[in-house]
């Protein structure tokens, strides 16, 4: 009798262990993606490629639009650079003709050609900058002398001797001034 008590035992544990071995295969089995999951799983990895290649082109494009940009500002500052004694001079010639009996014909001339600059100058997007009695600003601004003047604003402009010029945020050339009380 001692025999048969100790078969159902054993056969209790092999009826264990079968049921272990089933459900570690059941386990394994929902481990185990099928080919539709693989596929999912590629298509993602695919997409996440695509969508950076697509953020890498943008980011290309943007930068090279940007480079471009600044290349036109550059030419063109270049350029302005070269006629900027031509307008500073007509400015000069102007001042020195207001008051004196001059040929009427020769100072609307003169004051026609400054004109035309100064539509060309928009044209390309120059702008002069600094007038008297706007603050001074050391990035916009050459101070040639510092004068004291009670009459004037601290750190203010009481005089220019050359306008300055812009595109946009780039200065072309720095405007030379006098700065009162600084």
């Amino acid at each position: 009798m001692k025999k048969e008590k100790k078969k159902p035992e054993v056969e209790e544990t092999e009826k264990v262990t079968e049921a272990e071995e089933t459900a570690e295969e059941a386990v394994e089995e929902a481990k185990e993606p099928t080919a539709e999951e693989k596929l999912q799983e590629e298509l993602k990895v695919e997409k996440e490629k695509y969508i950076r290649l697509y953020a890498e082109y943008d980011n290309y494009r943007k930068r090279t639009s940007a480079e471009k940009l600044q290349i036109y500002d550059d030419a063109t500052a270049h350029a302005v650079k070269e006629l900027l004694p031509i307008a500073d001079s007509l400015t000069q010639a102007m001042a020195q003709f207001e008051g004196k009996e001059i040929p009427e014909e020769f100072m609307k001339g003169v004051e026609m050609i400054a004109a035309q600059l100064k539509t060309s100058f928009e044209k390309l997007k120059v702008e002069p900058f600094c007038e008297v009695g706007d603050t001074f600003d050391p990035e916009k601004h050459n101070a040639v002398s510092i004068i004291e003047d009670e009459s004037l604003p601290e750190n203010s402009i009481s005089a220019v001797y050359q306008k300055g010029y812009k595109i946009g945020d780039k200065i072309i050339r720095h405007a030379m001034v006098v700065v009162a009380n600084a």
